[in-house]
Parts: structure tokens; C-alpha cells; sequence
């Protein structure tokens, strides 16, 4: 048996002791030059350690968590001549070719392996531009296939980006350097899909990954009617998809005990109706709400388009959910912070005449920060808000109802109103969570709160 070649970590600049992110091969695995080992990450950059020869892996010498520095030994390789018979390493293996005696299981395994991910013979690379890269007729990448996606010839930080984005690395050409797949392949294959999908006779779902619901002729089993969607429901149903289909989404459920705020807001609401505005239980909401988001500044964020920095405001507007015959629109009302409950239900009772007359602007709809989505005038327990994104959180409100509650010593009536706070989970945890609606509950139980 010819002797085992030493694969060694090259000249990699000024970094030492750099962690082991990735281990792409394994034992038995063929690797050709240059084909990808392992993957480095500092502070500073991702290092990929490739290959400086060609044969089979015998010994694996590293782990993912492990830290290398230059001349380490990553892998022990039986060099190509010894595995096809030739008595003289230093001879190079020839390219296989049609005519080539049949490969072993193995070899074959590893070689498709290889044709799905490191780089490849330029036949191959031919073949995966016909039937695996082109822009897809069906997901960016749902059906993702760990192993294959870890054999794919792409950086680290590219691989998050298209876990990020649900792009299958595998499916994807890549146009770097010995066909490594960069940022902007994952970039142009994503939006490739999604102009596909938003072409019109696109069926919802297409092109994600989802099966596309089947055509099916209703007339067969009785009478039917079609009707167009209204033009709100053609904006917004795409958005709302996005969002759903984006946005890792959570909902908190928790009661608050509105007792007391009720009798004051019934009180001060006389008042109000002699001057020909309403003074409802949703204008405390929205500034128990901003006074929530003053303490709590996360839930008054955006995460940036890269997903690395999460985007902090100054400003506190809040999107309110209005119900009219045409569909539902979300008006904001602007600077809440700096108003009192007067001026905010004033300001809820012009946006919402607007909204049902169909005469709302687009600065009227636009700057939101935080949205409130109340089916309190129509019933239920709970329900699950869809984040109106690029928003990170949308509280949702349901009928208020008197229950029983154990105050210690006994039960007593007490105005019960149910929350349900829908957040993106990749900016807010639980606990967060939990926290913000508990804070929410103390703020409506006394409204004195909002005032400190």
C-alpha cells in the first residue's frame, strides 16, 4: 500500500488557532485538487481549507469546534494512482472518461456527491446548469438536503445567507472562483424565483416550494358564482403572504383585567359624544402600547434587509387594522408618544371615516412601527395576527368578557380582555414576549401607569 499523503493547512495569512465551522468530507470520500475540506471562520473572515491532492480520504484528523493553525494535518489521503492500480504515484490519474472501466459504489456515490456540490468536470457543471441551477420551476429551496447542502462549494457566511433566504445551495450555479457560489448567485436565484412567482397566472405557492393548489371545476357538484377580489384584497393578500412566508411567527396569548379602565372610559366618553367624537377602549391600547415600546425598544424595531442589525426608532406609530366594506386597511396614527388619549381618538376617528369612505392617502398608510389588529366589536377568544413586516410585532385583541377571578379569598366579576401578541421570533424571544403583554396587562389595569 503506497504510503498516506498528508493534507496540511496552507499559508493562511495572519490567523492562527482560527475554529473549525464546517467538515465537508468524510471518511471514504474521493476529493479531486482544490475541492473543499474544511471551513474556517474568525472574527474577521472564513478561510476554506482545500484539498492539495487527489485520492481517497483514509483519516479525518479534525472536527467541527476544533481550532487549526498553518501545518496542521487535516486529512491522511490515499493518493488516485494507488486506488486505480498504477505502481507509480507521481504519475497523474487521468480524467475518467465514458470509456473508463465502471467505478465502485462507493466511488460513484462520492463522484455524484461531488457533481451536486465541490467542484466538478466541466461536463457536470453542463449537466447542472440543464437540470439543477437554472432558475427553478418549483422552491428557492424548501426541499433542502443537509448532506447535499454541505458538500455545496460556498463560504460559510453564504451558507447562512441561503439557509436564511430558503435557497438550496445545491440548485444553485455558482459563478466565484472554481464555481464557488457567492452572495450575489444566491441573490439572483432567489429573485429569480420570486419574479416567477409574482408573474401573472402564477399559482400562489409555486414556486416556494409549496404544491400549488389544483385546479378543480366547482360547477360539477352545483351552482357557482365568481367574483374579482376587491383591489385592497389584491394589495394586501400578497403582502400578508410575504410576511407569513418570511417571518418566523410566535403569538403570546394573556388576559388583562380592564375593570377599572372600562368605568373611566365610559365616563369620560360622555363627554366626548357631546363633542362628536368617541372615546374608545382601543385609544388606551395604543398609547398603553407606545408607552410598552418606550421601555421595551426592541418591539419598536425593524431587522435590516441582511439580517444582521436590527433597526431601532425613535419615532412610535401605530397601525390600527380598520375593517370597511372594500377590505381591511391599516391607517397609523402618527406620534403617539407626544399625544394624550383625546387627540389620539380624534385622530382614530378622522383615520378611520377616511378609511371607510375610501379616502385615505398613502402617507396616511405608510411609517408604521407597531400594529393593533381589534376584532373586540365582533367576538372571540384569541387569534393569531399576521406581523405586518417589516415590523416585528402585531398585537391582536379580542371581546372583552366578565369571568370569574380568585382575588385570594374569594371569586369576583372582573372585565377579562384577551390579548394575543403575534411577534418575529428572530428578533424577540418568548420571555420578551411573555413580558411585554404582562407589562401591557399592568398598564390597562391601572391607567394612571401611562402618565409615569
Amino acid at each position: 500500500m503506497d504510503k498516506l499523503i498528508e493534507v496540511k493547512v496552507p499559508d493562511i495569512g495572519d490567523f492562527a488557532d482560527v475554529e473549525i465551522v464546517e467538515v465537508l468530507i468524510s471518511e471514504g470520500d474521493h476529493v479531486d485538487v482544490e475541492a473543499p475540506l474544511i471551513m474556517l471562520e474568525s472574527d474577521k473572515a472564513s478561510i476554506e481549507v482545500p484539498s492539495s491532492a487527489t485520492g481517497v480520504v483514509k483519516q479525518v484528523n479534525v472536527k467541527v469546534g476544533g481550532r487549526v493553525s498553518q501545518g496542521d494535518i487535516v486529512i491522511l489521503l490515499e493518493p488516485s494512482a494507488a486506488i486505480n492500480g498504477d505502481t507509480n504515484p507521481s504519475t497523474p490519474t487521468p480524467a475518467k472518461t465514458p470509456s473508463a472501466p465502471e467505478p465502485s459504489k462507493s466511488a460513484t456515490k462520492e463522484t455524484e456527491s461531488d457533481e451536486e456540490g465541490g467542484p466538478a468536470p466541466a461536463e457536470t457543471r453542463a449537466s447542472q446548469a440543464a437540470h439543477h441551477v437554472v432558475p427553478p420551476t418549483g422552491a428557492p429551496g424548501i426541499d433542502i438536503n443537509e448532506e447535499d447542502f454541505a458538500k455545496a462549494h460556498a463560504s460559510p457566511s453564504v451558507r447562512r445567507f441561503a439557509r436564511e433566504l430558503g435557497a438550496n445551495l445545491v440548485r444553485i450555479r455558482g459563478n466565484g472562483r472554481k464555481g464557488r457560489v457567492t452572495r450575489q448567485d444566491v441573490v439572483a436565484y432567489v429573485k429569480a424565483a420570486l419574479a416567477q412567482t409574482s408573474a401573472p397566472g402564477a399559482s400562489a405557492g409555486s414556486n416556494l416550494g409549496i404544491p400549488a393548489m389544483p385546479e378543480i371545476d366547482f360547477s360539477k357538484f352545483g351552482e357557482i358564482e365568481t367574483t374579482p377580489l376587491s383591489r385592497i384584497q389584491k394589495i394586501s393578500g400578497p403582502v400578508l403572504h410575504r410576511a407569513w412566508l418570511n417571518v418566523p411567527h410566535v403569538t403570546h396569548h394573556d388576559e388583562a383585567d380592564i375593570t377599572e379602565l372600562d368605568k373611566f372610559r365610559k365616563d369620560v366618553d360622555k363627554k366626548a359624544k357631546e363633542e362628536g367624537y368617541r372615546i374608545t377602549l382601543l385609544s388606551f391600547l395604543i398609547k398603553a402600547v407606545v408607552t410598552n415600546l418606550q421601555d421595551l425598544p426592541s418591539f419598536n424595531s425593524s431587522l435590516s434587509s441582511d439580517g444582521q442589525s436590527l433597526i431601532l426608532k425613535k419615532y412610535y406609530n401605530v397601525g390600527v387594522a380598520v375593517d370597511t366594506p372594500n377590505g381591511l386597511v391599516v391607517p397609523v396614527v402618527k406620534d403617539v408618544n407626544k399625544k394624550g388619549i383625546v387627540d389620539i381618538s380624534k385622530d382614530l376617528a378622522v383615520l378611520s371615516k377616511k378609511a371607510r369612505d375610501g379616502k385615505l392617502g398613502p402617507k396616511e398608510l405608510q411609517g408604521g412601527t407597531f400594529s393593533i389588529s381589534s376584532l373586540g366589536g365582533i367576538g372571540g377568544t384569541s387569534f393569531t395576527p399576521i406581523v405586518f413586516a417589516p415590523e416585528v410585532a402585531i398585537l391582536g385583541v379580542s371581546r372583552s368578557r366578565m369571568t370569574p377571578v380568585w382575588n385570594g379569598e374569594s371569586f369576583v366579576p372582573r372585565l377579562m380582555l384577551p390579548l394575543s401578541l403575534s411577534y418575529d421570533h428572530r428578533v424577540i424571544d418568548g420571555a420578551a414576549a411573555a413580558r411585554f403583554v404582562a407589562r401591557l396587562g399592568q398598564l390597562l389595569d391601572d391607567a394612571r401607569r401611562m402618565l409615569l
